[in-house]
């Protein structure tokens, strides 16, 4: 399931190109922007901040070829997923392509269900990373509203000491312990040691 927010974003230097791969797209509910050149696609990313869908990517452009985009788009640290259309079969270039993070590689003329079916993947992908960098941020919130001793003591309980130990490293007494638990695990929204230990782990918090 992809996110209404979500845009595929197609870049090819050739109008009749672009012209027929946003009807195929837009022919399957999706949303579309499309983009003339590498430059052009780079300047529509640049205003905004966490832009949500896929790219799908001509690999011979000018001024600037699709690697050479691919190589920006990481320098500037974005991270929506990247399917490359070829119609020169470059091997090398698609090794070179997967091994930077691209998704997918597919070369021209392809069949139009499969590139559609690879797009809806890739959406996919887009909105599982957002959905989980919403939940990290959330859960790094919840954390950080913690204070200093509601936070030492959910450390180690989610290491999985008892509160008597908790009580004899942190030299406070064990009532102490169970009301500072207590808030922290109501701030955090979770329920037991176990859930606390799982929240860290996931999102590596600590």
């Amino acid at each position: 399931m992809t996110d209404i927010a979500s845009t595929v974003h197609l870049v090819d230097d050739e109008a009749a190109v672009r012209d027929a791969l946003a009807f195929l797209m837009r022919s399957h509910g999706l949303k579309v922007s499309t983009h003339a050149s590498g430059p052009e696609l780079l300047d529509a990313l640049e205003k905004e901040p966490d832009p949500m869908g896929c790219i799908v990517l001509d690999v011979r452009m000018e001024p600037l070829s699709g690697l050479q985009v691919q190589d920006e788009l990481m320098r500037r640290g974005v991270k929506l997923p990247v399917i490359f259309l070829s119609g020169h079969g470059d091997i090398p270039m698609a090794v070179d392509a997967m091994q930077k993070g691209a998704i997918d590689f597919v070369e021209k003329p392809f069949n139009d269900q499969a590139l559609v079916n690879k797009v809806q993947r890739a959406l996919a992908l887009d909105t599982h990373r957002h959905r989980e960098a919403v939940a990290h941020a959330d859960a790094a919130g919840r954390l950080a509203s913690l204070t200093d001793r509601e936070r030492e003591v959910a450390l180690r309980v989610a290491a999985g000491k008892l509160n008597k130990q908790v009580a004899d490293e942190l030299g406070i007494a064990i009532r102490t312990v169970e009301v500072h638990r207590a808030r922290a695990f109501t701030k955090l929204g979770l329920r037991s040691a176990a859930e606390l230990a799982t929240l860290l782990e996931r999102f590596e918090l600590k």
